[in-house]
């Protein structure tokens, strides 16, 4: 029995390498596809939040207060006043400046709902700078 080995003269020798072109043309695709949706799936919330070091804001002279009591009853200043009446004592109290800041406060047990219907009203209003007044919590070192 003879065996011939080593003989390269044969042209139907097989090629035994793998072919990467398809998957260098699939990781492109796909690299091509995440660099696209990578910012879609980021959230994107602008908030314009104070620093923990930042002073407190000078407070305005004569500040206009919209408070809402735990029995849902609104206020202005010392002024009780309903949804529909709001815009005439915001007037009023600020000489129509529709850029005064309205510092609105409300009892921790008022619903949601009662909530936005008065920042609704505000909106409606025309005052749109709307500041959140809450009570300062103090932190024990740690």
């Amino acid at each position: 029995m003879a065996m011939r080995l080593g003989d390269d003269s044969g042209d139907d020798n097989e090629l035994h390498d793998i072919n990467v072109t398809p998957f260098i043309d699939v990781m492109l695709v796909l690299l091509i596809i995440f660099m696209v949706a990578a910012p879609l799936a980021t959230v994107d919330i602008k908030v314009n939040l104070p620093a923990s070091s930042a002073k407190p804001q000078p407070r305005p002279e004569k500040p206009v207060y919209l408070t809402i009591k735990s029995d849902k009853q609104i206020f202005i200043g010392e002024e009780m006043v309903t949804h529909e009446t709001m815009a005439n004592v915001l007037d009023t109290l600020t000489q129509a400046n529709k850029e005064t800041t309205i510092f609105f406060q409300a009892d921790k047990t008022v619903d949601y709902e009662t909530l936005m219907s008065a920042m609704d009203s505000l909106r409606k209003a025309g005052y749109l700078k709307v500041g959140l007044v809450g009570m300062e919590t103090v932190s024990t070192g740690g």
